[in-house]
């Protein structure tokens, strides 16, 4: 498995579908028999708690993983289903910027961490935090390409010019190997005339760069976190379940 690719799920505004993303993207990537590490690198720790872990009980996380006290082999938790593993975060990992900013190669600090676990998977996804901070540096500097979740509302562009600019200085600077594997239209609803301009919009200003899957408003999306399950496990039946498995088609089309 020396072709394991490294994914980041990244947009720095919050409530884009950046952890519902990469949930449901790892589960259902695992569901098509791909191995898959899901790297939970968000203080809000919520893409942990959707696979049913709870932060207060873990020993060891992403957090002890970046300050040196753990190794990622360490600290991998099972998720509950056949293929994926959890890589999980604390609430610790607020703290974590300001204890490594004076780290030497502070940015690489996750790259040397998931380097020796590439060979047992296929894909390796990180779920970032919504800012660019230095935890969003170290997944984009970890990983072989982006997926962008963006909302489909009204400011949604504003913030995705600034991101795409972060992307380029990174590739220029730190990770010259880094792709955007695409952006995912998130949250659309086809009765409401936004969704579908907004859509348009990012198709026309981004060609080529969007995926064809977008993914719908879906109450049992919405509802299977707080059940600690992904919505292929919570609803399989459900319409976001459809979409997500139609990502993963379409994403190994791209990367099989």
């Amino acid at each position: 498995m020396a072709n394991c690719r490294i994914i980041s799920v990244a947009n720095q505004k919050g409530g884009v579908g950046k952890t519902t993303t990469a949930v449901n993207l790892g589960a259902s990537l695992a569901a098509a028999e791909k191995t898959v590490l899901l790297v939970d690198l968000d203080p809000q720790a919520n893409a942990t708690s959707g696979f049913g872990i709870e932060p207060e009980d873990l020993k060891t996380s992403t957090y002890e993983v970046l300050i040196g006290h753990a190794t990622a082999a360490q600290t991998l938790v099972p998720s509950g289903m056949d293929f994926l593993d959890v890589l999980p975060a604390s609430r610790d990992l607020a703290g974590a910027e300001i204890e490594i900013v004076n780290t030497e190669h502070r940015e690489s600090l996750m790259r040397e961490a998931l380097e020796p676990l590439r060979s047992k998977y296929d894909f390796i996804i990180i779920d970032c935090p919504p800012s660019l901070g230095l935890l969003t540096l170290n997944a984009l500097c970890a990983a072989d390409a982006v997926i962008v979740p963006l909302q489909c509302e009204y400011y949604a562009l504003e913030g995705l010019s600034r991101l795409m600019e972060t992307i380029d200085i990174l590739r220029r600077d730190l990770n010259r190997n880094l792709d955007v594997d695409g952006i995912l239209l998130t949250m659309y609803d086809g009765r409401n005339n936004l969704s579908t301009q907004v859509a348009n919009e990012v198709r026309k200003n981004f060609d080529g760069r969007v995926f064809e899957t977008v993914i719908p408003r879906n109450v049992r999306l919405s509802e299977s976190p707080s059940f600690g399950k992904p919505i292929l496990i919570y609803d399989a039946r459900s319409k976001g379940a459809r979409q997500y498995l139609k990502l993963a088609h379409e994403y190994l089309e791209i990367n099989p």
